[in-house]
């Protein structure tokens, strides 16, 4: 049995099209810290809209897919670096510095996909999440990203500042 999901315990008000729980038209990632205590897991079922080719998976889905559960991974190896409980106050959050994703093999539509992240590395202001992506026992992607801490607040005050 998991815990509650990482996205329901830090950011229940989420609206975040991958992994927001209020986003009524998301996908609605859930992230769990596996019990080795090493690795955030995710599962999705693509809805066949998400089709690429025939009989596969879009591989834009895939990037959303490992861009979304890999922040998760990022912020939930920050909340433990810090001995502290997810959602704890103040919030931690982060957002993508950089998404790289290879492809490895064609992913199969109607398959579950498994996601399974780590930290390569240090628990920075900059940390390296790897992610890789199995469809059954098949890997058939690896997220390669980085993750920056910010400030919310911060970072959406200077977006809607260039506006003006």
């Amino acid at each position: 049995m998991h815990d509650a999901p990482l996205q329901d315990l830090a950011a229940p008000e989420g609206v975040c099209y991958g992994c927001g729980a209020r986003n009524p038209h998301g996908l609605h990632v859930k992230s769990y810290w596996h019990a080795d205590g090493v690795h955030v897991m995710a599962e999705h079922l693509p809805d066949d809209k998400y089709c690429g080719w025939p009989g596969l998976v879009y591989g834009g889905l895939l990037a959303m897919l490992v861009d979304c559960h890999s922040n998760w991974a990022a912020m939930a190896y920050h909340y433990r670096a810090e001995r502290r409980e997810v959602g704890s106050l103040p919030r931690i959050d982060c957002v993508t510095g950089h998404l790289g994703i290879k492809y490895i093999k064609p992913t199969p539509m109607g398959v579950p996909l498994t996601l399974r992240a780590k930290v390569e590395g240090e628990v920075g202001r900059k940390t390296r999440v790897i992610c890789e992506v199995y469809a059954g026992d098949l890997l058939t992607a690896i997220g390669d990203s980085t993750f920056v801490r910010v400030n919310t607040e911060q970072l959406r005050a200077a977006a809607h500042a260039r506006e003006a």
